[in-house]
């Protein structure tokens, strides 16, 4: 028989005059940089939060108090409450490592269905505004049964989805905007919404509020609810999911129902925003959303991600837009420093993702 190691001897020696030490592991493996590489996979919003931050700081500096001021700051908010509320849904389909293309056209379609059923067939605007609310989350259902059940690919389904909303719904609506002034005096309720709350120099709407509500309640419903764990499993693995009891297929038709339920919520939103129905509005309502999410940190892999990312996505959004508008720049700039940003998302997802937890 061999004899002990010097190793083996010492750890013996060290057992026999502390006990307790057979417990305790020292990680001397992670430097300075898999440590930031593992707080932010453990922390997936946290990058989108210090961009936000850095951001704000940068043009604060460059413009003084005029940017910090509270009609400033709620402006932001005010300007990326469409987004944010249709980026929430995107993230939930996103979340299933699916992606829906058909969240502006169903945003549209369900406003112009609320218009619709109130001017043209005199339905009371509460039944109309429910009418739109089920359309939306009709369509929702639609594309989650073609991907659960007949498991086309979330990209052409609801690519498909997207033209055939797109199509019906300038038929439908005879390519007829609803005026402002005739929703005013006869369904002040579509326009709901848009309506604003003075807090000092602080200027909200019920939509700001709307959308902050739906990305609160989605946070809490995604970490702390047994749904929000299968969301987040089926996203990662939906075999092994599938294998540890999760109802991928139910679990994935709720995700775009509710997805679609919440893009009527924002063509609502959408009314009361512009202040008529438009079968033309929202046309950028998809490229937006995706961009919201990619930037708040949300992997396009599926299975990782926070809701609280895709808003601070939406507002990071929104701060380079006011700030460089306020700063004179041409609003090109605005669109290559949110392309750059993107990119760079995407770059540093590739990053968080070669951690090992």
């Amino acid at each position: 028989m061999s004899e002990p190691s010097g190793n083996s001897q010492n750890f013996e020696t060290n057992l026999k005059k502390n006990p307790e030490s057979v417990a305790e592991f020292t990680d001397t493996r992670r430097g300075f940089v898999a440590t930031i590489q593992h707080l932010l996979h453990v922390n997936p919003s946290l990058v989108p939060l210090i961009v936000l931050l850095a951001s704000m700081v940068i043009f604060g500096l460059l413009l003084g108090t005029k940017f910090f001021s509270p009609f400033a700051l709620t402006l932001i908010l005010q300007q990326v409450q469409i987004v944010g509320i249709v980026a929430a849904a995107q993230s939930l389909v996103i979340l299933t490592a699916g992606i829906d293309l058909s969240v502006g056209a169903i945003m549209v379609m369900s406003s112009v269905v609320m218009g619709q059923f109130t001017f043209r067939y005199g339905i009371p605007v509460e039944v109309a505004v429910a009418c739109g609310l089920l359309c939306g989350t009709m369509l929702g259902f639609i594309n989650g049964w073609l991907v659960a059940k007949v498991k086309l690919p979330p990209f052409i389904v609801t690519l498909g989805m997207w033209q055939i909303v797109l199509a019906t719904n300038f038929l439908y609506s005879a390519n007829e905007t609803i005026r402002s002034q005739d929703i005013e005096t006869q369904a002040p309720l579509l326009q709901f919404l848009g309506t604003t709350i003075e807090f000092g120099g602080a200027r909200l709407t019920y939509g700001v509020v709307f959308m902050l509500l739906v990305v609160f309640f989605l946070a809490y419903a995604l970490k702390h609810t047994a749904w929000g764990r299968h969301v987040y499993a089926v996203g990662d693995d939906p075999e092994a999911a599938e294998l540890s009891g999760v109802d991928v297929k139910r679990t994935l038709i709720s995700v775009y129902m509710l997805a679609g339920l919440i893009c009527a919520f924002a063509g609502w939103a959408l009314i009361g925003r512009i202040g008529s129905v438009s079968p033309t509005s929202g046309q950028l309502a998809n490229i937006e959303s995706i961009t919201a999410v990619v930037i708040g940190g949300i992997s396009l892999f599926g299975g990782r991600g926070s809701i609280m990312g895709t808003l601070f996505g939406a507002l990071i959004v929104g701060v380079f837009s006011l700030g460089l508008r306020l700063l004179g720049a041409d609003a090109q700039w605005t669109y290559l420093l949110i392309g750059v940003l993107i990119i760079a998302a995407v770059g540093v997802d590739q990053w968080i993702r070669k951690v090992s937890v």
